[in-house]
């Protein structure tokens, strides 16, 4: 995963022992030389054997690359390579050292375990990505991510062939770049939190070595309380202004020339730091208050002939565009930038969708979409996996305007989100959406993807990503004691709620520098057992009863899930953490029961009481509504499994 352009199995595997080597012939740059020391240490890592090649021995895998790669990487690097894989040896080619990384990567997915050893089926690959932008979005601002935990995410976005990591960098919660210029930045905005322009240009380096460019994005002329925290001057609205959450929505003033000499003297600065082109200015959700209460804003608006504050937001903008140009940079903002007063170079990146995007398009402008790979919103990776950045109105766009759509980027904004939780908001479900981005557009399969994805998700864990890891040390924190193995088949079976009703439930200004330590901070977004049990049920059911091993895995989940509250209730009552999920325990046994007795009916061939199975379904589905912010998955199947036992 991605899966490859082309794929051709052969007969045969390659064995992967003691003596397996890789060596570059050709062409090839320090890039390059680092790669494939990277790919032998991960080799090792993999395969738990210590490679030692015998010296004058063939090379079990040749790279043959045709030229070097560029100094600063730049959008639409060449990133094709071919893999050949035959029991004898293995031979990758590409035209860039970039095209060999990918490949690399690839060979690593495809290493097995067997009963001798291990080894990598015989295979021919020819591969290219679809789409030449596939980004991840971190934010930073809201929860600032230190830089070890960047690194390994970095390392798991090249594992899946992503190729842009955009850094949100500063926003109402925190900037969190070093200024030289303007240190009142970090010392003012940033809660001591920021990464140091030495820490910066290191990981800007280490992305680099791994093929991903790093773009970096300051939020301006909105979502910029922080900003104006250090440098209040420059705001519409009079101070003092502080980070704490709960004030009012803040913008800088587009009308003061203070303000542009601010920002050249600052995107200069950023500039020598950030040798990526592209440079992301936010422009989003620029809330009108701020301009509308100052007079001499808006006596500014009429005396420019301007008819609204969306007019004022475009001024701002072609301002913008042109320092931007000064030093080198290409503009990229969010959807409300665009306006066709600005230049056909910049590039608009869609949070409102497919249709957005397409305007964009048939205006002449570039387009990145992330509508639809909002991963903080909870989603099963089945939902993001069908969003196509060439569908619904984009599909409708000629040719040329489609090239124009240059891929997409996954997004995570960081409200609930803190260091020891990133990685499982991330993985898995971030690797469906690099698939989306990479694959042919006809590689669609659901049922392949999660198979895929099951075994891609613990892959990963190689690579330093602790989305599966994380979840026990939390547990454990929360149970305050050795065994919570109840807690974790509690843990097992919920989610989080979705989209944005978590804020909406808790606090509507929610504030940012609250713990992260309760149930529905430690499960992931999907459950895998959840998705496996209703799996099984539909399995079981579409066989019209007669799968007898699906029913048995049914009935062992069933028969745990009805025991569990009496194993993990006193966890319950001597946690402050846990007592608010007290009810979903008991729903989750309460099911479990119900569900047990459905399959009695069904084995018994009558047909349930239609008083038990009303009674059953309003407690089902009752079941199924948020407590503690977390959603017990498997009260649809148990539905299901309900409602079938009156089929007899």
């Amino acid at each position: 995963m991605p899966w490859p352009s082309s794929l051709q199995p052969q007969s045969g595997e390659l064995a992967i022992t003691r003596s397996f080597s890789a060596a570059a012939t050709g062409v090839h740059d320090a890039s390059l030389d680092g790669a494939v020391q990277r790919f032998l240490a991960q080799l090792s890592r993999q395969t738990g054997i210590r490679l030692v090649p015998s010296i004058g021995a063939p090379t079990t895998l040749t790279i043959e690359v045709a030229g070097k790669r560029e100094s600063v990487q730049r959008l639409g690097e060449d990133e094709s390579y071919e893999l050949t894989i035959t029991p004898s040896n293995a031979k990758l080619t590409a035209a860039t050292p970039l095209g060999a990384m990918r490949g690399l990567d690839t060979f690593l997915q495809l290493i097995q375990i067997n009963s001798t050893g291990f080894a990598v089926p015989a295979v021919a690959i020819k591969d290219s990505p679809r789409f030449p932008w596939r980004g991840m979005m971190i934010d930073v601002s809201r929860h600032f991510m230190p830089i070890d935990v960047l690194k390994r995410n970095i390392d798991a976005m090249a594992a899946v062939k992503l190729n842009v990591f955009h850094l949100h960098l500063s926003d109402d919660q925190g900037f969190r770049m070093e200024s030289k210029r303007f240190p009142k930045l970090q010392e003012n905005a940033s809660e001591g939190m920021y990464y140091t322009q030495a820490e910066m240009r290191d990981l800007i380096s280490y992305a680099y070595d791994r093929g991903i460019r790093i773009v970096p994005e300051f939020d301006v002329p909105g979502h910029s309380r922080a900003l104006l925290t250090a440098y209040p001057e420059l705001s519409s609205t009079p101070g003092p202004i502080t980070l704490d959450p709960g004030g009012p929505d803040l913008a800088l003033d587009p009308t003061r020339e203070e303000t542009y000499k601010f920002l050249d003297k600052f995107i200069d600065e950023m500039t020598h730091v950030f040798p990526d082109e592209y440079f992301h200015i936010g422009g989003d959700e620029v809330d009108p208050k701020p301009w509308d209460s100052n007079p001499k804003i808006q006596a500014f608006i009429r005396a420019h002939g301007m008819k609204n504050d969306q007019d004022l937001q475009a001024y701002f903008n072609e301002r913008l565009e042109k320092i931007l140009a000064k030093h080198h940079r290409t503009m990229i903002g969010w959807d409300e930038i665009l306006r066709p007063d600005l230049p056909k170079s910049i590039v608009v990146q869609s949070w409102r969708g497919q249709a957005s995007l397409a305007v964009a398009a048939q205006e002449g402008y570039r387009g990145l979409l992330s509508y639809g790979y909002y991963l903080d919103l909870m989603w099963p990776a089945s939902q993001h996996y069908e969003v196509d950045p060439l569908s619904g109105a984009a599909a409708n766009l000629t040719p040329e305007q489609k090239k124009l759509i240059l891929g997409g980027e996954t997004c995570m904004w960081n409200e609930w989100v803190t260091p020891e939780v990133l990685d499982s908001r991330l993985w898995p479900r971030a690797a469906a959406i690099a698939e989306r981005l990479w694959s042919p557009q006809d590689v669609t399969d659901v049922h392949s993807m999660y198979a895929r994805l099951d075994q891609v998700s613990w892959w990963l864990q190689w690579f330093g990503v602790k989305h599966l890891s994380a979840k026990n040390p939390m547990l454990q924190r929360m149970a305050g004691t050795y065994d919570f193995s109840s807690l974790r088949a509690l843990a097992d079976v919920v989610e989080p709620i979705k989209d944005y009703s978590r804020k909406e439930s808790e606090n509507p200004r929610y504030d940012f520098r609250a713990p992260r330590n309760r149930l529905v901070d430690a499960v992931t977004p999907e459950s895998v057992t959840g998705r496996h049990f209703n799996n099984l049920v539909q399995q079981f059911l579409q066989s019209g009863f007669k799968d007898r091993a699906a029913e048995a895995k049914i009935r062992d989940y069933l028969n745990s899930w009805r025991d569990n509250d009496i194993k993990l209730h006193p966890l319950l009552e001597q946690s402050s953490l846990l007592q608010e999920d007290a009810p979903l325990s008991e729903n989750l046994s309460a099911l479990a029961s119900a569900g047990l007795q459905a399959l009695y009916y069904i084995d018994q061939a009558a047909p349930s009481p239609e008083n038990w199975r009303t009674q059953q379904l309003a407690f089902a589905k009752d079941a199924e509504k948020p407590i503690a912010n977390l959603l017990l998955v498997v009260a649809g199947p148990v539905q299901q499994l309900i409602q079938a036992s009156q089929m007899h």
